[in-house]
C-alpha cells in the first residue's frame, strides 16, 4: 500500500469507527470478502459462525458484509435489530438456483421426506424446510433425522452427493451449484499437484466430485482454514473462494497457499457477489442506515423454525 493510500484510507476508517459507536453497530464479514473488508470487521467467520454471532451481539445495528441470504438470516434471527447490507446486489448463485415455487413442487413430488436446506438459500426456501444446515454442521444435522426417513437436500448438488456418499442416507438432491466452486479444473489441479508434490489439497464440499476425490481434506471454510494453519505441510492447494487465503497468510505466515486454477486457467476463484462491498459502502450504509433487510413477519417466523432447530444442535 502506498503512503497516499494510507493517508486516504485512515480518515475513512476513523469515520467508520465513529459511526459504529454512534449507531451501536457491529460489522460482520465472511471469509470470502476482500481483505480490506475482513480487516475492518468486528467479527469474521463462515455462515454458521456469523449466524451464531448475530444472535449474541448486543449491537442495535448489524452491518453484514456477505451476501444477501446471510443478511437475511441475521434478520430472521434478530427481528428487533436493524440489519444492513452495504450493496443489495450481493446475491448468491447457489441461492438463486433454487426458486421457492419450484422447490415447493419438488417437495410435493417426494412426500414423507425430511427437508434439509443448506443455509445458502432464500428465506422463502428456508420456510419450506424442516431444518437448515451449513457446511460446518451438515453431517450432524443429517444425524438428527431418523435413519429410516428419506431426506430432500437442497440446493447444492455436489454437497448433497458428498453427504449421500459419506452417510449412505436415502436422499433426493436438488440440482443446484455454486458458480465459484464448480469452476475449478480437475485437469489443471493434477498439473498443480505434480508441480507441488508435497502440497495438501483442501476443498469445500460445494466442489465437484472430480475435485473432492483428490482432496486431502474436505470441510467448511473454517475447517479449511484450521487445516491449513494447524497442518504440518508447508504448502496447500486451496479449492474454495480465495478470500480464505488472507486469513491463512495472517495465521500461518511461513506457509504457502496456492489457489486451484479454474477451467479458464485463472488462479482467481473470487465470488463476484461477495466482492461488491467496499469500505466506502460500509461507511455509507452506516451513515444512511440503508439499504436495510426487511421481511414479512409470517415468512420470518416460518423460516425461523428450521434455523432454530439447527442452532439447537450447537
Amino acid at each position: 500500500m502506498t503512503e497516499k493510500a494510507v493517508l486516504t484510507s485512515a480518515p475513512l476508517l476513523d469515520e467508520i469507527q465513529r459511526l459504529k459507536e454512534d449507531r451501536n453497530a457491529v460489522i460482520l464479514a465472511h471469509y470470502y470478502q476482500d481483505p480490506e473488508i475482513q480487516d475492518l470487521a468486528d467479527y469474521l467467520g463462515d455462515s454458521l459462525q456469523l449466524a451464531q454471532v448475530a444472535t449474541k451481539t448486543d449491537a442495535e445495528v448489524i452491518v453484514f458484509c456477505g451476501v444477501h441470504f446471510m443478511a437475511e438470516t441475521a434478520k430472521i434471527l434478530n427481528p428487533e435489530k436493524k440489519v444492513l447490507l452495504p450493496d443489495l446486489s450481493a446475491g448468491c448463485s447457489l441461492a438463486e438456483s433454487c426458486p421457492a415455487d419450484k422447490f415447493e413442487s419438488f417437495i410435493q413430488r417426494h412426500p414423507g421426506h425430511a427437508v434439509v436446506s443448506y443455509i445458502n438459500t432464500t428465506a422463502a426456501v428456508k420456510a419450506l424446510s424442516d431444518i437448515i444446515c451449513t457446511s460446518s454442521n451438515m453431517e450432524r444435522v443429517l444425524a438428527s433425522i431418523p435413519e429410516d426417513q428419506p431426506v430432500i437436500f437442497a440446493p447444492d448438488s455436489n454437497m448433497g452427493h458428498y453427504l449421500k456418499k459419506r452417510t449412505g442416507r436415502r436422499m433426493e438432491i436438488w440440482p443446484g451449484t455454486c458458480t465459484v466452486h464448480v469452476a475449478f479444473s480437475a485437469q489443471l489441479l493434477q498439473m498443480l499437484r505434480t508441480k507441488y508434490p508435497d502440497a495438501l489439497l483442501l476443498a469445500h464440499p460445494e466442489c465437484d466430485e472430480t475435485i473432492l476425490s483428490q482432496a486431502d481434506h474436505v470441510g467448511s471454510t473454517t475447517a479449511i482454514i484450521k487445516a491449513a494453519v494447524e497442518g504440518r505441510a508447508q504448502q496447500y492447494l486451496i479449492a474454495t473462494e480465495a478470500g480464505v487465503i488472507h486469513q491463512m497468510e495472517q495465521l500461518a505466515p511461513g506457509k504457502e497457499f496456492i489457489p486451484v486454477p479454474t477451467i479458464d486457467d485463472c488462479p482467481c476463484s473470487l465470488c463476484p457477489y461477495m466482492r461488491v462491498h467496499t469500505p466506502e459502502k460500509v461507511l455509507q450504509v452506516l451513515r444512511d442506515l440503508s439499504p436495510e433487510i426487511t421481511l414479512e413477519e409470517e415468512l420470518r417466523l416460518k423460516a425461523l423454525r428450521p434455523l432454530e432447530r439447527m442452532m439447537a444442535l450447537g
